[in-house]
C-alpha cells in the first residue's frame, strides 16, 4: 500500500479513476452530440430523455418491483447505472471533477475492485435512501452520491491521518456540495424535474464511509480474528 501523503498531485490518476470519470464524460458528449445533430439524427436529440427512462432511479419502478415482487435484471441495473447519466454538461463536470480530485487521494489506498466497491456501494445507498426516505416522483441521475461516497472514504483516511489535510475539511467539502445544489436544480429542473437529491448524496457519503473502513487493507482480518476471539 502506498502512502497518500507521498504522492504527487501530479502523478499519473489510478486507471480505475480515470474510467469511472471518463465514462461519465463520454457519455455526456454522446448526449451533447445528438442534441446539437452531429450524430444519431432525429433520435440523437433524445438520447438523453431515453437514457433516463431506461437508467433513471424512478420510485415508480421501485413500487412496481415491490408490489409485484419481481426484480428485471434490467430495473435492477438502475442502481448501478444511474450515475453515468447526467442532467447537462455542467452537473457532469461538477460530478467527474470531484471523482477524479477525491479517487486520486483514496484509489492509491485501496485496490481497483475495493475502489469500485467503494464507489458503486455508496450509489446503491445513496439510491435506496432516496427511494425509502421521503416520497418523490422526481428520478434520481447523476453521480454526486458516488462522489459524496468518495469524500466518506477521504474522510475515513483523514481521521487514520493517510492525508495531510484536516479531517473538517471533508465536512466543509460535503458542506460546499449541499449548498451548490440549487444551482443544478436551475440549471435543468424545467427540462427534466429534477430536484435536490441532498437524502442520497448524505446516505452515498454516509456509505463511503463505512466501506472504506470495512475494505481497508487488514480490515476483514482484525473482525475475523475478533469474531473467533467471541
Amino acid at each position: 500500500m502506498m502512502d497518500p501523503r507521498q504522492q504527487s498531485p501530479f502523478n499519473a490518476l489510478p486507471p480505475i479513476v480515470v474510467a469511472l470519470a471518463g465514462a461519465m464524460v463520454a457519455i455526456e458528449l454522446l448526449f451533447q452530440a445528438g442534441a446539437s445533430g452531429f450524430v444519431g439524427g432525429a433520435e440523437g436529440v433524445g438520447w438523453r430523455l431515453s437514457a433516463m427512462q431506461s437508467f433513471a432511479v424512478s420510485e415508480q419502478v421501485w413500487d412496481w418491483m415491490v408490489e409485484t415482487g419481481q426484480a428485471p435484471l434490467g430495473q435492477l441495473l438502475r442502481f448501478v447505472a444511474y450515475p453515468f447519466v447526467h442532467g447537462g454538461f455542467t452537473h457532469t463536470a461538477f460530478v467527474a471533477v470531484f471523482v477524479l480530485a477525491l479517487g486520486n487521494v483514496v484509489a492509491p489506498v485501496y485496490p481497483a475492485w475495493r475502489f469500485a466497491a467503494i464507489f458503486f456501494a455508496a450509489t446503491l445507498g445513496g439510491a435506496l435512501a432516496y427511494l425509502l426516505l421521503f416520497e418523490t416522483r422526481a428520478p434520481l441521475i447523476g453521480g454526486f452520491p458516488a462522489a459524496y461516497g468518495l469524500i466518506g472514504a477521504f474522510t475515513y483516511l483523514t481521521q487514520r491521518g493517510l492525508t495531510r489535510a484536516d479531517p473538517s475539511r471533508a465536512f466543509l467539502l460535503i458542506g460546499f456540495l449541499l449548498a451548490i445544489q440549487p444551482v443544478f436544480g436551475l440549471l435543468i429542473a424545467r427540462n427534466l424535474g429534477w430536484v435536490p437529491d441532498w437524502t442520497a448524496d448524505l446516505a452515498g457519503a454516509a456509505t463511503g464511509y463505512g466501506m472504506a473502513a470495512l475494505l481497508f487493507p487488514g480490515a476483514m482480518h482484525r473482525i475475523r480474528d475478533r469474531l473467533r476471539q467471541r
